[in-house]
């Protein structure tokens, strides 16, 4: 996960934070955003607003990148602190 202060992740809009976590994701599997655009069916474009907060993903896009683009359950890419931190 990228180095954030708590309180900033807390408060971070649920798009910007599901945007760092595709980024993170993807980096980790050495894919370049094109490559996770065309596995997922999504625009590269779209892919760059989306991993940088600009676009509020639909759950059906949503779905696509993560399921088919990163390989994985919706269920673990929310399994991370960043989600599951609880506001004070």
């Amino acid at each position: 996960m990228y180095y954030m202060s708590r309180k900033l992740i807390l408060n971070m809009l649920i798009q910007i934070k599901i945007g760092l976590r595709i980024k993170e994701l993807r980096e980790k599997q050495n894919l370049k955003q094109e490559q996770l655009a065309w596995q997922a069916g999504v625009d590269r474009t779209y892919m760059n607003y989306v991993e940088n907060g600009k676009r509020n993903i639909t759950v059906k896009n949503l779905e696509k990148i993560v399921a088919d683009g990163l390989k994985m359950r919706l269920s673990d890419f929310f399994n991370d602190s960043m989600f599951n931190e609880e506001k004070n």
